[in-house]
């Protein structure tokens, strides 16, 4: 099976041509033999970066000008927001993982959580995972996901599961991906370097499954200079925001493909989804190795129901 990773930077906070561009990508992917495609967190419409950019206090005014845009070019699952990549899917029988801003809008409508979507081959979505755990000043932008998404799903190219970016730090999150049979791994994050290759070639060898790490190319020039507050958060304007860092390691950890560093593209590499179970005859973190006499894990995958209100 050969899976494609995109490091092209989406059209920054812009949903709907966003959305265009990555179904030419699935495309591209497709008629390059792929079937799998992999976008990195919240491709859609552009991780906000800004919120590493502004302080908390006194940068509040500023989040809520920028909170707005993401408010409005944030998808709506309640709405089929995901239709067009849905339809991609469909039409090129391939799987999607994607990385995503959303918005509920069965619910409050203003809340925006951190979210992975897995698409299989037939366009239906078979998982939505959002992100447990937003990053430090990401909680500026972003509500707390809940359990219910924290699942490995069988597709048309095998069991898959995701967890985004930090949520690969959280031992407990792992294992509870693990304990799932899984086959491929996928890591979205806007996380890069050594550190992060490192944590993507730990998880290969810990999980024994294929581990697939990606996070968003983008420099200075792919941001529109109409956002609220261009000149102050992006001075630099030869800056790489983010490197990329495509990688795709085999189970127990060596190298498949990338790390694909300050260069925009598709990485491709070819798994074979058996090779994870036969790796992990040596070390099964969530079987022979795992004794259940001594720990266990108790996951809530119950979603975070609506407030209620009565009128007494």
């Amino acid at each position: 099976m050969k899976v494609s990773i995109v490091q092209q930077p989406p059209v920054y906070l812009n949903k709907e041509k966003s959305m265009e561009r990555a179904v030419e990508l699935v495309a591209q992917s497709a008629k390059d033999n792929c079937q799998m495609v992999v976008f990195p967190e919240a491709w859609f419409p552009g991780y906000p970066t800004f919120v590493w950019r502004l302080s908390p206090g006194a940068g509040m005014g500023k989040t809520d000008d920028l909170y707005k845009v993401l408010q409005q070019n944030a998808i709506d699952l309640s709405k089929d927001g995901l239709a067009p990549m849905q339809e991609a899917a469909k039409e090129h029988g391939v799987v999607i993982v994607l990385g995503y801003q959303e918005v509920d809008g069965a619910v409050s409508g203003s809340t925006l959580f951190n979210s992975c979507a897995i698409i299989d081959a037939d366009g239906r979505i078979v998982n939505n995972h959002r992100k447990l755990m937003p990053t430090n000043p990401e909680r500026m932008v972003w509500g707390f996901g809940d359990g219910s998404g924290l699942n490995v799903v069988e597709t048309a190219v095998g069991r898959i599961g995701a967890l985004l970016c930090w949520e690969n730090y959280m031992p407990l999150a792992r294992f509870a991906l693990y304990a799932q049979n899984i086959d491929i791994y996928v890591a979205p994050t806007w996380d890069s370097g050594d550190t992060w290759l490192a944590t993507m070639q730990h998880i290969a060898r810990e999980g024994g499954c294929w581990v697939i790490g990606c996070a968003t190319a983008i420099e200075t020039s792919d941001i529109p200079k109409d956002i609220p507050y261009y000149e102050e958060l992006f001075p630099n304007k030869d800056e790489w925001i983010n490197p990329g860092d495509a990688v795709v390691y085999k189970p127990f950890g060596g190298i498949a493909a990338g790390p694909m560093h300050q260069e925009k593209g598709l990485l491709y590499a070819d798994i074979d989804v058996s090779e994870a179970r036969a790796a992990r005859r040596k070390f099964d973190a969530s079987g022979h190795y795992a004794r259940p006499d001594v720990f266990s894990l108790n996951v809530n995958r119950t979603k975070q129901p609506p407030v209620s209100f009565t009128d007494d």
